[in-house]
């Protein structure tokens, strides 16, 4: 490939991706996780799969708009079917534990391709095209056993006991407030119509694009630090080891802390700190330190701010659509970050480093903005309600708002 067709192949995947959240969250809410999440693994592993058999740049933007479409949905299905299991302040470590799995395969990823590429020219296969297939069948792999190992919520649990069920659907009950979980397209524009939600989606924005042009670009950073090609994949490891260790860390002490603004803020200012050593320091090693900041303020903010947007959104439809709104958001910035290291840039790639600093300022400002907001809304909320709390409200009190989600007199938002 020449020109911008490498950056053409990388950003075509993004409209498709985020074109499928809304739909695939929906579709969830109406079948069943355990039918629908292993069903797009299978069409995404079959597309990774046929990745590694393209023979043209034509054949490779198509797969890779296919694989956008069967992936968009994985995301944000699996951030919504956590909180169908956990309580508001018990879904940040979850969702990190989840994403975690994103910092690991960056690790193992660069490691397992290191490998992979000897397999250089068996079945007459390039050592990349290997990549492809060999990580698509482990994807259909694990696709097939989940359709057998994975269940849909709570009250359908074979391996709980209907005392454990009924203690899981009150610990749910008690955490939201009786509000409604049916399917109901009133929920859909309610979330449509928040303005909290676009917030998120913008703090998503400038988080979501540092992440994609770091993960995309690592080894072309490392390798403009004098390392060779094979190098280069294996020193991508140890930044991700670090990500992995704080983005689970990051989500154990929010939710024990029962917050996320203020960690959300602190890791956006490392990854911020971390981007600037990349950018003003000719220094090799101290451009290396950057990406181990940036690694450590960019990943744990994933699970953090689709925690955050998740625990301030009331009922169960909106919040499937306003996770499926804010992350399909975040992954238009995938689409911008495909453009954001151009080889003209290289070796100090100025544009695209002062661009995701721009990027996470904006982040952290909205950030700023709605810890203020909610804070102050949970104040007036208490004040009105006279220092009542949820439990002092009667069941006829709470049916009769329970369709009003997050605006209702007694939901509290996270700070």
């Amino acid at each position: 490939m020449g020109g911008l067709q490498y950056n053409d192949a990388l950003a075509i995947f993004f409209p498709f991706y985020v074109a499928a959240e809304i739909p695939s969250n929906l579709m969830m809410k109406r079948t069943r996780p355990r039918i629908w999440i292993p069903t797009i693994m299978v069409a995404w592993g079959t597309m990774c799969i046929l990745m590694g058999t393209v023979k043209n740049h034509t054949g490779l933007m198509c797969i890779r708009a296919a694989l956008g479409l069967a992936e968009g949905g994985l995301f944000p299905g699996v951030t919504f079917y956590i909180t169908m299991w956990y309580r508001r302040h018990e879904c940040g470590f979850r969702m990190a534990i989840f994403f975690s799995a994103a910092t690991g395969a960056g690790a193992f990823g660069g490691l397992l391709a290191r490998g992979i590429v000897e397999l250089d020219g068996a079945c007459g296969f390039s050592g990349w095209a290997w990549i492809f297939i060999i990580e698509g069948a482990v994807t259909l792999a694990v696709a097939l056993s989940a359709f057998f190992l994975m269940h849909d919520y709570p009250d359908t649990a074979k391996f709980l006991t209907e005392k454990e069920k009924y203690e899981v659907r009150r610990r749910l009950e008690a955490d939201r407030s009786h509000l409604a979980e049916e399917f109901d397209m009133q929920y859909f524009w309610d979330a449509v119509r928040d303005w909290k939600v676009w917030v998120h989606m913008f703090i998503t924005i400038g988080i979501f694009t540092p992440l994609y042009s770091f993960s995309l670009f690592l080894p072309t950073i490392v390798k403009t630090l004098g390392y060779t090609d094979n190098t280069a994949q294996l020193m991508t490891v140890p930044p991700y080891v670090v990500a992995c260790v704080f983005c689970i860390s990051g989500g154990y002490i929010a939710d024990r802390h029962g917050q996320r603004g203020v960690y959300m803020i602190g890791f956006n200012l490392l990854a911020i700190i971390g981007f600037i050593l990349l950018l003003a320091s000719p220094q090799p090693h101290v451009k290396y330190a950057g990406t181990f900041l940036a690694a450590a303020g960019i990943y744990p903010n994933v699970p953090q701010c689709v925690a955050w947007n998740g625990n301030n959104i009331g009922g169960a439809v909106k919040r499937s659509v306003g996770i499926a709104m804010q992350v399909g958001a975040g992954n238009l910035g995938g689409a911008i970050s495909g453009y954001m290291y151009l080889t003209r840039e290289s070796p100090h790639f100025r544009q695209g480093h002062g661009t995701l600093i721009g990027m996470l300022t904006m982040s952290t400002v909205l950030c700023v903005f709605m810890r203020w907001w909610v804070a102050r809304e949970n104040t007036r909320r208490d004040r009105a309600a006279g220092g009542r709390k949820v439990g002092d409200y009667s069941r006829e009190e709470l049916e009769r708002e329970r369709t009003r989600g997050d605006q209702a007199s007694f939901f509290r938002y996270t700070v």
